[in-house]
């Protein structure tokens, strides 16, 4: 099998490419290394065709999806803050870029699209824990845009064939996590400031949770998606399935570290969502998914790996 995956530079999309390749498939990374990063292809060891192209480029994009059986279109502007302070860039790259990915699949025979969608899609929703059958209540543009992605997923499948799942991500972590970013995830944030001696900010009174998945879980439900039959069109959340408080994080992660991680607090943040807690019993049920890596193993698998690097 051939496949492409955008934003394969990136966090999740590189942990994407060395499964594929592990697998013995042929894989063309497709990213505009704005957030991607070179270092992050080392560990593929040059065994993967690299292009350097945006989304937003539709011929471009066409021209190397061409003879792709599978897309795994990753590539996104992934920060809530900025898709509210740049909505129309944010909106470009990831409304127009997922149709591009959905155009050029449609154009070159593309077999399957597997997109990353997100846990923002249902915003403020009040039900816990969140299940697919929920109407999505996005409060941010992200979570409009991914929301609108799965929509056009949807209807792609339907009216032209194009084989579509959504894999609706919660907060996921792990090695290559860009920890400098301002906009990156909150388990890098933390282990940055915890690495450095400094205090994390945590905006409000820490006790908001998330579900947090390690990045290996996440790779496993991409493959799944990609390879089980029968199940265009749907829609997964994909996430451990366990609430843990910001509050909580910082106590294991000064644990397991052996070394105190200071918080302080600000007011909450716009944007932000509260609660969020998945229910997977569809993903068990249909993907065959299940979470192998828990949060505290993860947790010592992402000390472990900022140690050496």
């Amino acid at each position: 099998m051939k496949a492409l995956v955008t934003g394969g530079a990136g966090f999740i999309g590189s942990h994407i490419a060395a499964r594929l390749l592990a697998e013995g498939h042929e894989v063309v990374v497709y990213d505009n290394f704005t957030t991607g990063r070179e270092a992050n292809l080392a560990p593929l060891g040059g065994a993967a065709e690299v292009v350097h192209a945006d989304v937003r480029d539709a011929p471009r994009l066409e021209w190397h999806m061409a003879g792709c059986e599978v897309v795994f279109h990753q590539a996104a502007i992934v920060s809530v803050p900025y898709s509210i302070e740049q909505p129309q860039e944010s909106h470009d790259v990831n409304i127009q870029g997922t149709l591009n990915v959905l155009q050029a699949a449609r154009r070159v025979g593309t077999r399957r699209v597997v997109f990353a969608s997100s846990a923002a899609v249902y915003g403020e929703e009040p039900g816990q824990p969140k299940h697919e059958g929920l109407v999505p209540s996005p409060i941010s543009p992200y979570g409009l845009e991914k929301l609108a992605g799965e929509h056009y997923l949807a209807v792609w499948a339907r009216l032209f064939g194009v084989e579509t799942v959504a894999l609706r991500y919660f907060n996921v972590f792990g090695p290559r996590q860009d920890r400098r970013s301002p906009y990156s995830g909150v388990i890098s944030i933390f282990v940055d400031r915890l690495r450095r001696g400094v205090p994390v900010t945590v905006f409000g009174d820490g006790e908001q949770y998330r579900d947090f998945v390690s990045v290996a879980n996440v790779v496993e439900a991409n493959w799944r998606a990609a390879t089980v039959p029968h199940i265009s069109g749907r829609v997964y959340n994909i996430a451990c399935g366990r609430k843990t408080s910001l509050n909580e994080l910082a106590a294991t992660l000064s644990r397991l570290a052996g070394r105190p991680l200071a918080v302080e607090h600000g007011p909450p943040r716009a944007g932000d969502i509260r609660e969020s807690l998945a229910d997977i019993r569809r993903a068990r049920a249909e993907l065959g998914y299940e979470p192998q890596v828990g949060v505290e193993e993860g947790l010592r698998a992402l000390l472990a790996y900022e140690e050496r690097g």
